[in-house]
C-alpha cells in the first residue's frame, strides 16, 4: 500500500493504525457510517490535502445529515427497498409481559422461522435465555456476544444460519451484516436504552425472507420513559414503512441536534448563538465560498 502497488484497500478500523500509509490516497468510502466517529474520518484528510470521502449508511449521523441538508455535503438518497424485502411491523410490549414474549417465538417457529431476541447486557445474557427457555420450551435456543470465542461465536452462527436453532440470544454483535431470510422476528430486550439509528439497523435483520415481519420493542414497566426516549420508540413505532431509514434520521436530528461543524460532537444542540443563527452562518459562509 505505501509503495503504490495496491490501488483498493479494503479493511476494518485496522486501516486507521498509525503504521499504515498511503503512497497517493486520493478516495475513502466508509461504510456503516455511524459506526465511526468524526476522530476516524478525519484521520484520512490528515494524510492528503484533497480527499474525497464517500460515506454510506442506511441512517446517517445528526451531523453529517445536517452537512447535507446545509449544502455542505452532497447527498444521494436511495428510498426504493431492495428486491424482496418485507415491511416490518413494529410492537411496543412491556418486557415482563411473558404470554406475550412465548407467542411471538412460538408463532415464529411455528411458521418454520427464526427470531432473534437483542439482551446488550453480556453479565446477564445467559440469565435471560434461562428465562426464555422456561417461556418457551419448545424453542431451541442460543447465545451470540462479542466476548465470545472467534472458533465458537461461528459455530453458533452457522447453527442459527441453518435453522438448528429457533432463536439466537444475542448483544448488538448482530447489528450490521446478517443477512438470515428465515428470521422472521426480532425483540429487543429494553429498548429504551438504545438510540434510534441503532434501533433502526436491529430492526432490520428480518423483513429479508416471504414472510410478514415482527420487531417488539420490549421496555420495563416499572422505569417511566424520559422525554427523549419516548420520542425514539414513537418515530420507531410510526416510520415502520420500507424506505424509511432517511426519515428516521431526520427525526433523530430533531431530537439530539446537529452536532458541531468543526468540532468532534457527531449530535448536540449549538447553544450559543441558536440553531437558526447557526444554520443562517453556515449558509451564507457556504454560499460565499462555492462563488469564490
Amino acid at each position: 500500500v505505501s509503495s503504490g502497488e495496491i490501488d483498493i484497500l479494503i479493511g476494518t478500523h485496522r486501516l486507521l493504525s498509525k503504521d499504515v500509509s498511503f503512497k497517493n490516497l486520493g478516495l475513502v468510502i466508509v461504510d456503516e457510517e455511524q459506526r465511526f466517529g468524526v476522530t476516524h474520518k478525519e484521520h484520512f484528510k490528515k494524510l492528503r490535502a484533497e480527499v474525497d470521502l464517500l460515506t454510506l449508511t442506511a441512517t446517517p449521523i445528526p451531523r453529517t445529515l445536517h452537512f447535507s441538508l446545509s449544502g455542505a455535503r452532497d447527498i444521494s438518497a436511495l428510498s426504493e427497498p431492495p428486491e424482496g424485502r418485507q415491511a416490518i411491523e413494529t410492537i411496543l410490549a412491556w418486557r415482563e409481559d411473558d404470554a406475550l414474549i412465548r407467542k411471538a417465538l412460538l408463532t415464529e417457529k411455528t411458521r418454520g422461522g427464526q427470531a432473534f431476541f437483542l439482551h446488550n447486557r453480556v453479565h446477564s445474557i445467559e440469565q435471560r435465555t434461562r428465562e426464555l427457555q422456561r417461556l418457551a420450551p419448545e424453542c431451541t435456543f442460543a447465545i451470540g456476544h462479542g466476548q465470545m470465542g472467534g472458533r465458537e461465536l461461528e459455530r453458533v452462527m452457522e447453527s442459527f444460519t441453518s435453522g438448528a436453532v429457533d432463536v439466537l440470544v444475542a448483544t448488538t454483535i448482530v447489528e450490521n451484516g446478517i443477512d438470515i431470510p428465515a428470521a422472521g422476528t426480532i425483540l429487543i430486550d429494553e429498548a429504551e436504552h438504545y438510540g434510534l439509528a441503532e434501533l433502526h439497523q436491529l430492526r432490520g435483520r428480518v423483513g429479508r425472507g416471504a414472510h410478514h415481519a415482527h420487531c417488539y420493542l420490549l421496555i420495563d414497566r416499572s422505569r417511566p420513559l424520559d422525554e427523549a426516549a419516548r420520542a425514539r420508540i414513537k418515530a420507531l413505532e410510526e416510520l415502520a414503512h420500507l424506505g424509511a431509514g432517511f426519515q428516521i434520521s431526520m427525526k433523530d436530528l430533531e431530537i439530539r441536534g446537529a452536532g458541531n461543524l468543526l468540532g468532534q460532537e457527531q449530535s448536540g444542540h449549538i447553544g450559543q448563538i441558536g440553531y437558526d443563527m447557526y444554520c443562517r452562518l453556515l449558509r451564507q459562509t457556504v454560499e460565499r465560498l462555492a462563488h469564490a
